[in-house]
């Protein structure tokens, strides 16, 4: 019995990758489109900058809103030194003030913060949420209160007023970044330290807090932004002569040299500057201590 075996000729395909030609070109016009919409959105955000910037260094006949877009006919820098004239005051007491409130408010927030998450004492839900409604309370709605208490406990108008404030209203969002990243810490590190014979503030002093520095760069950063920006605590409990340089910035923009556009754009990039380079230079270690506590373990 003779076997014959016929040839294979029909061709053998070769496997299709997935997603093929096709899931590429769809791939590839989504990344584009994803890109463009960037760039669109940060067009938009530097449209303003580039006015700023420019009319910054613009002449006073130059200076002006039908020729915001144009670049200057003559650049000067007569803008930035009476801005800075106008200003280094206001940026030396601004300094004297965010860094102690800064510093204070996240101290204290720290130690609220631990006390509240390995401290579960009868009513801490309830004071860790007391804690929290202060955020929530409108600034108007407690300033003439807060202006008769000043002046009534004899506080000096001015950079004390304001570092007494920004302390005490910066403490609801410094003790809850710092509960919520002690929250994240494993408990046996806790429980080692009490075997050793650690009490509560051996514990905190010589075991948590020096691995909280990822929280204290984001309070830190928080606190001074928010501290350096305020305006209505300056309105209210500081003068031109003793006030922040928010405050400075709204006399020089709205003072003598209200025509002079170039003056006020100069004063605004030196008031707003070192909140800036807080931000590009330590914009990362921010993103990081924010999700360094958003995982527990």
């Amino acid at each position: 019995m003779t076997t014959t075996t016929e040839p294979l000729t029909a061709p053998i395909k070769a496997p299709v990758a997935a997603g093929g030609k096709g899931g590429r070109d769809r791939f590839s016009v989504g990344r584009t489109v994803k890109y463009a919409l960037l760039l669109l959105f940060l067009l938009i955000v530097l449209i303003p900058v580039y006015v700023l910037i420019i009319t910054s260094f613009k002449g006073t006949g130059d200076a002006s809103p039908t020729r915001a877009w144009n670049l200057p006919q003559h650049w000067t820098m007569e803008n930035w030194s009476a801005a800075w004239t106008a200003l280094s005051p206001a940026i030396l007491r601004t300094v004297e003030m965010v860094i102690p409130a800064a510093v204070i408010s996240s101290l204290l927030g720290s130690m609220n913060g631990f006390v509240l998450s390995r401290w579960r004492f009868k009513g801490a839900d309830l004071v860790f949420t007391l804690i929290l409604f202060g955020m929530f309370i409108p600034y108007q709605a407690v300033m003439i209160p807060l202006l008769k208490l000043m002046q009534g406990a004899h506080i000096p108008s001015g950079i004390p007023s304001l570092i007494i404030l920004h302390v005490i209203y910066g403490l609801p969002i410094t003790t809850l970044i710092f509960r919520n990243y002690y929250q994240s810490i494993p408990n046996e590190l806790i429980e080692a330290s009490r075997v050793d014979g650690a009490g509560m503030l051996r514990t905190y002093w010589s075991v948590v807090l020096p691995i909280s520095i990822p929280s204290f760069v984001v309070v830190l950063i928080w606190q001074f932004t928010s501290a350096w920006n305020d305006f209505l605590f300056a309105v209210f409990f500081s003068s031109s002569q003793n006030g922040p340089v928010t405050l400075a910035l709204n006399n020089l923009a709205n003072g003598a040299l209200l025509q002079n556009y170039g003056v006020s754009m100069a004063g605004a990039l030196l008031a707003s500057l070192p909140t800036l380079l807080v931000y590009v230079l330590l914009g990362k270690y921010f993103i990081g201590g924010l999700m360094s506590g958003s995982v527990k373990g």
